[in-house]
């Protein structure tokens, strides 16, 4: 099976964007693709594991809890990479469309969901800005993405745009890169990575991506605007700005929902969920 034949390509999706912007734009999103692409490998070995093991069923629960209730969803999974929420959810017997910006990433999720008999369809597109009609889904999820873009209150437009009256997002983040910004932020988080590595020498060099691309990564995210500003208040304030009705903040999802070695990992960064309904 030629697993590209699965993944529909778009056209990028850039029209908002001014001239300036575009060049600016074309210059992150090519740095944070190469990223990606580099770790689409290792992290669809990642999603694997968590539709392995406990974590699939915790997620599924997770979303679905605060979800519209109804037996067939119409989902769109924003920044799917491997396709872990894609999957999990079109095995829960939902109508899944699944979108990513890197074609790497795509590839892989086409193949796990191949493998785990899901059935997705996959798009390849960014995720400020998306190939949908109006009202198209009654939920939107995602995990990890918002911070990586350059127009997050975009991408959030967007999202609500293609929402159905009383749909609802359900997204997972975190501030992953606060501690550029934040020199307080940065020693308790070297000092826990410190603590970390000596706990855990193995797993931190699994883990670890080395210092030129973790230079790398960190020179995009400074330059990215969600790094400097302290979430789930900036997610609260702009949804609010886009007559979503707020549902549910939990500033701290971790635990429940995440391998405890990748918890100690991140710490003292927490990933939060935000639960938002479209009125109408």
């Amino acid at each position: 099976m030629d697993i590209h034949t699965h993944i529909q390509k778009e056209a990028p999706g850039s029209a908002f964007f001014t001239e300036p912007e575009q060049e600016t734009s074309t210059r992150t999103l090519e740095g944070l693709v190469s990223y990606w692409t580099d770790r689409a490998h290792s992290y669809s070995e990642q999603n694997v594991e968590e539709m392995n093991d406990w974590r699939r069923l915790a997620w599924r629960e997770m979303i679905l809890s605060h979800a519209p209730k109804s037996d067939r969803l119409r989902v769109l999974d924003v920044g799917t990479g491997p396709g872990f929420f894609a999957m999990n959810l079109a095995l829960a017997g939902h109508d899944v469309t699944a979108v990513d910006v890197t074609e790497h990433m795509l590839y892989h999720a086409a193949a796990n969901a191949a493998g785990y008999g899901a059935d997705v369809k996959f798009i390849l597109h960014r995720g400020e800005v998306l190939p949908f009609a109006d009202e198209s889904f009654d939920l939107i999820v995602s995990r990890n993405v918002l911070w990586n873009l350059e127009y997050p209150d975009q991408a959030l437009k967007e999202w609500a745009r293609v929402l159905s009256p009383g749909g609802r997002m359900v997204y997972f983040d975190a501030n992953w890169y606060l501690y550029l910004y934040d020199e307080a932020l940065c020693a308790e988080r070297q000092k826990k990575r410190e603590a970390f590595r000596r706990n855990h020498p193995d797993l931190h060099k699994v883990w670890d991506l080395g210092p030129k691309r973790t230079q790398e990564l960190e020179e995009i995210a400074f330059s990215l605007p969600l790094s400097k500003e302290h979430r789930p208040s900036w997610d609260t304030r702009t949804l609010e700005k886009l007559d979503m009705r707020i549902v549910r903040i939990v500033e701290q999802v971790g635990r429940t929902i995440q391998d405890p070695l990748e918890f100690e990992r991140d710490d003292p960064t927490r990933m939060f969920m935000v639960c938002a309904e479209k009125c109408g």
